[in-house]
């Protein structure tokens, strides 16, 4: 039996906006859409989708796992092993960090001495250190795909493109008190739909484009972030995409 959008985003505990984004990227396209415009998911879909689930757990980027689920050589069964393997890895890495948040709370407490190297074990940010194992079984060639434009830049290149990200959402940060329709903000919005479809190696449609929009909320991590340039900015930049993509739909 086919299960419908909305019944999915419930099992799974995941927004409908982001099975939309899944479908428009590529990632998890429905087995079928009824003339009356419903997506239906197959359980083939929701085997998918699970393996969507364990990559993106393992901290593992949308268009990286779209290239290894579509290698030609990926495996079910082999890769819910890899999967298990990871996870344990994580596990350890963060009992360890539980380990030292329980020895700095004696440290602080002054019951226990404690070294600064002591004070950061667990912590790894240099890499993602699961990818490993992803190079291992599924190639090199996979997971740089995805990375290769970022890869080719030069220093100054990703310096000039990190500032230009942040001088766009402050632009957008000084202006979420106006209404997400005005003609500046829409102005702004427009600059960072072709700053997006020009150095992301991605080409965003405009309903993948608003559904990125709503994963600015729907993603606490992506919420996190974009709100540090201001409070409510993630809500205000999902709310101004949207109306963009509509606007320009015409």
């Amino acid at each position: 039996m086919k299960l419908k959008i909305k019944e999915v985003a419930d099992l799974v505990g995941i927004s409908v906006r982001t099975l939309h984004h899944y479908d428009e990227i590529g990632l998890l396209k429905p087995e079928e859409i009824t003339e009356s415009g419903y997506r239906l998911y197959s359980d083939k879909n929701l085997e998918t989708l699970q393996q969507v689930m364990f990559f993106k757990e393992l901290d593992f980027p949308l268009k990286e796992i779209k290239e290894i689920i579509n290698n030609p050589t990926f495996d079910r069964h082999e890769a819910l092993q890899i999967h298990r393997k990871m996870l344990l890895k994580k596990r350890r890495r963060i009992d360890k960090m539980i380990r030292t948040i329980d020895k700095t709370t004696q440290n602080i407490k002054g019951d226990i001495p404690m070294s600064n190297k002591e004070k950061f074990e667990g912590f790894d940010f240099s890499h993602n250190p699961y990818e490993k194992e992803a190079r291992e079984r599924w190639g090199d060639d996979t997971i740089d795909k995805s990375n290769a434009k970022l890869v080719n830049m030069s220093k100054t290149e990703q310096t000039l493109m990190s500032d230009k990200v942040k001088e766009i959402f402050q632009k957008l940060a000084d202006l979420r008190e106006t209404s997400p329709s005005a003609n500046k903000v829409q102005n702004v919005i427009k600059e960072w739909y072709d700053f997006l479809n020009s150095n992301t190696g991605h080409h965003y449609s405009l309903d993948a484009f608003k559904g990125l929009g709503e994963m600015y909320v729907d993603d606490e991590r992506f919420t996190k972030n974009i709100d540090q340039f201001g409070n409510g900015l993630a809500r205000f930049m999902r709310d101004a995409m949207g109306v963009y993509a509509e606007k320009n739909k015409k």
